[in-house]
């Protein structure tokens, strides 16, 4: 690890402790089990603007037997880290063709469309005790700290499990590189790499946080068949994992039960009817098996209707007031407390619940719940277990209107074995400076944290 880094080993006796801190420092080689020949370029370079060539033979091609290779994903590292600090984002296709984009992008599609709602990672108590899950919060386009993050954490590998939380894209200026690394890496190690979905791989929040405008900026006339394809990927990620059978982890967290009452379940979809008002009848936890069968394949998860448990995987929030409650502030997902944590990890026999969403910006507007200066909260510690929001970009917003910025730590996860259920938390700084760019999005007139959405733009099929 790096001492761009620290870290904090989180028992039942030292929740929240720093082992160590120190100050920011140059990045050390990757710290992988791989064997990266001296020809292949470190992925993980300094931000300073340079006018060095490519380091690699562009435009980049797709393998000619069709096999992705380690050799392959940091030669794609290493273009997306030079263009990104030398050339305009009009000329990404002169890094990436189309034809490329298209061929990498349909064959994740193909994997991702094909995993279950809700995965199952390292089922097999003997593969558990030899290898370790990092798992990643919020990215938001800050591929530059993704590329720290994947060099101090060590790559994937085989006996290295990735489990990424969502948000891969909006507000950073490089979201469509961070995505297609990481579509790559899936495509590599597809029973490594786990890719799950978050809020703002939608419709709805990439042509309001920057996304849109970023594809159709650097693909030009090809932007809107990028941008159509990327939307057609969203819909296949998953939407959860169980890590060991002990560790859940989503974008937004727990989900309500959707129930059909059984008198009406013959009559078809015309006469279903289903209870969602919570002053009437309640709201209750829903179970793995709801979660399996919610219809993820949605460009934007429905607030209202029958598939509500994606949108609820997606936006809810932990909150210290009991019980499960409408999630009024954004309008879609719900609210849940101490009780329900504690009641969905004694219902399925877990420990430990990893979710992300909330940035420092959607904290400071969250009363009783901590800050996110470090990249990670624990908001709930119940007799079962714990609850922590993580979340992976560090001096986020990467645009803000104010002089006074957030100057957060990111933050990542490892698991280790034989258990794999006490969290060691890996906190680190910012890679600066960040190369000179333009926003995508108007960030100053644009809210913060997802508040007071507009959900009657959302193109949702209930």
């Amino acid at each position: 690890m790096s001492s761009q880094s620290q870290h904090s080993d989180l028992d039942s006796s030292a929740l929240g402790t720093h082992i160590s801190s120190t100050p920011a420092a140059p990045m050390d080689p990757p710290s992988t089990s791989s064997t990266i020949s001296e020809s292949d370029e470190n992925p993980c370079t300094s931000s300073s603007p340079s006018s060095a060539p490519p380091p690699v033979h562009l435009p980049l091609s797709w393998p000619p037997d069709a096999t992705l290779s380690l050799q392959w994903i940091h030669h794609l590292t290493a273009a997306f880290d030079w263009s990104s600090k030398n050339l305009p984002p009009s000329q990404f296709p002169s890094v990436l063709p189309v034809s490329v984009f298209d061929t990498l992008i349909l064959t994740a599609s193909k994997i991702l469309h094909k995993e279950p709602n809700c995965l199952r990672i390292l089922e097999d108590s003997v593969a558990s005790t030899d290898s370790t899950v990092v798992v990643v919060g919020d990215i938001h386009g800050q591929f530059h700290d993704l590329l720290f993050l994947l060099q101090d954490a060590g790559f994937p590998s085989e006996n290295r499990f990735f489990v990424f939380n969502g948000d891969y894209v909006d507000r950073g200026a490089w979201g469509l590189e961070t995505f297609l690394l990481l579509l790559a890496w899936k495509v590599f190690m597809p029973h490594r790499v786990f890719l799950l979905r978050g809020n703002h791989e939608s419709k709805y929040c990439t042509s309001v946080y920057g996304f849109e405008k970023e594809v159709l900026t650097k693909y030009g006339d090809k932007g809107k068949h990028v941008y159509r394809k990327c939307l057609g990927c969203f819909e296949g990620l998953p939407l959860a994992s169980i890590i060991a059978g002990c560790v859940y982890t989503a974008h937004g967290g727990l989900f309500r039960s959707v129930s059909v009452p059984s008198s009406k379940r013959s009559k078809g979809k015309k006469n279903r009817r289903i209870s969602l008002n919570p002053e009437a009848n309640g709201l209750s936890l829903g179970s793995l098996e709801e979660l399996s069968k919610a219809r993820r394949s949605v460009l934007d998860p429905p607030w209202e209707g029958l598939n509500l448990i994606p949108g609820d995987v997606l936006w809810s929030d932990p909150s210290m007031n009991p019980g499960l409650s409408p999630n009024r502030e954004r309008g879609i997902g719900l609210l849940w407390g101490p009780d329900c944590t504690e009641e969905f990890l004694k219902k399925f026999g877990l420990k430990l619940i990893i979710r992300s969403h909330e940035g420092p910006d959607a904290r400071e507007k969250r009363s009783g719940l901590a800050g996110m200066d470090q990249g990670y909260t624990i908001d709930h510690v119940v007799d079962s277990g714990k609850l922590i929001t993580l979340f992976s970009a560090p001096d986020y917003p990467q645009f803000q209107a104010t002089e006074e910025r957030y100057k957060n730590k990111g933050a990542y996860i490892v698991l280790e074995p034989p258990n794999l259920d006490v969290p060691i938390i890996h906190s680190f700084e910012a890679i600066t400076p960040r190369p000179k760019v333009n926003a995508y999005y108007d960030y100053e007139d644009v809210i913060d944290s997802d508040e007071e959405l507009d959900l009657t733009t959302m193109a949702t099929d209930p």
